[in-house]
């Protein structure tokens, strides 16, 4: 594993370190992108009030920044996220070409092709902040708790998800209330701690939170 990734980093290195920060230019041009982690996750957080109140702006989507961003990028977040219909990253940060490296799994599992692309973001793009977005009445989750309810065999590739989400309902199993509520907070902060202790990562902030599919706002989780 170690080897695919230096591998992959390795290919693309060259073309991420020849890519310059993103800075204000004339009109059409990239805002000033945060720098540090926390005013990454601040501009996070206000744009995704902004999005849950119906006031988003759809920032930095013009032809003049889709020329620029065809030489560079500098986004200053990853947001690691479920590939739910419901929750594009974009769309619930309120931000726009360029802002945001978004990976999408369902229901956030963890692999070595995630991890390298996170890699690619924190080390190759100088990501100050990674984000694990996870939501309610995930479908990942869902199909996990009835694999444990009736113990029916899980097909295909689906196995993977059940896999990795499985010890997160087994340890709340015995909670009092949502199951898949207590199931989808556990495996969120799970990822996010096994992200925040991979020593790939160190130069980042890692968090996690929670999108409501009702009200379209994001909770950060402790």
């Amino acid at each position: 594993m170690a080897s695919n990734r230096r591998a992959f980093l390795t290919a693309t290195a060259v073309g991420a370190l020849a890519a310059a920060p993103a800075t204000a230019g004339a009109t059409g041009g990239p805002r000033p992108h945060p720098v540090t982690a926390h005013a990454a996750l601040a501009e996070l957080l206000d744009g995704n009030r902004r999005y849950a109140t119906g006031r988003s702006r759809h920032p930095d989507e013009s032809r003049p920044l889709r020329r620029q961003l065809a030489a560079t990028q500098h986004p200053f977040a990853v947001v690691v996220g479920c590939i739910d219909s419901r929750v594009p990253p974009e769309l619930v940060f309120d931000q726009g070409l360029g802002d945001l490296l978004c990976i999408r799994t369902a229901g956030e599992v963890l692999d070595e092709a995630v991890l390298a692309s996170i890699q690619y973001g924190v080390e190759e793009l100088r990501i100050p902040l990674v984000l694990v977005l996870g939501h309610e009445r995930c479908g990942a989750v869902a199909a996990t708790l009835d694999h444990l309810r009736t113990g029916a065999p899980v097909p295909g590739h689906l196995a993977l998800l059940v896999d990795e989400i499985a010890p997160a309902a087994r340890r709340t199993r015995a909670v009092p209330g949502d199951w898949a509520e207590h199931t989808m907070r556990a495996h969120t902060s799970w990822v996010r701690d096994a992200i925040h202790a991979d020593p790939a990562f160190t130069s980042a902030h890692v968090t996690a939170a929670r999108f409501d599919l009702d009200t379209g706002l994001v909770s950060l989780l402790p």
